[in-house]
């Protein structure tokens, strides 16, 4: 698994985002960025990601703090979910997966005997300079998102 450790320079994104929008790492400058990626919309353990951070999107906003949730499901996949469970986070489509890669959350996973190639659930919290602050790798997301939002706030 590669992809940049703790403390240094995350990996500049470009992704398609909802009414044309296209978010970069750039756009987050001078803030704190969570940066999540997740398997599929709509799926259980996905919403109830995507739910939780949403429900505590105001703390993050008090942190300074942006989130952006990132799969390989389509802008208009990420509106339809967006929209079903009223979520008030970006979502980024990966399509081909290249951001996915650049951060290694891109790996081999196993189920049921069968070995396929999968998004690790996994967390960057990022800083105000661009740097790799947290990694959460194979997250559960029972108690993930307070945990992120603890370290966030700890992060100046």
């Amino acid at each position: 698994m590669s992809g940049p450790a703790e403390g240094q320079k995350a990996p500049d994104f470009e992704l398609a985002a909802e009414g044309d929008e296209t978010l970069r790492l750039s756009d987050f400058e001078g803030r704190k960025l969570v940066l999540y990626f997740y398997p599929k919309d709509d799926t259980p353990g996905c919403t109830k990601e995507a739910i939780a951070f949403t429900e505590h999107s105001a703390e993050f906003a008090a942190a300074d703090t942006d989130i952006v949730g990132v799969s390989k499901d389509s802008v208009a996949k990420h509106g339809k979910f967006r929209e079903k469970h009223e979520l008030g986070i970006h979502l980024g489509s990966d399509p081909d997966g290249e951001v996915i890669e650049r951060y290694g959350s891109w790996v081999e996973k196993k189920m049921y005997g069968r070995t396929y190639m999968g998004i690790d659930r996994s967390t960057f919290l990022i800083d105000r300079e661009g740097k790799v602050a947290k990694i959460w790798r194979k997250v559960r997301v029972k108690g993930h998102v307070e945990e992120v939002l603890e370290a966030a706030r700890a992060l100046d």
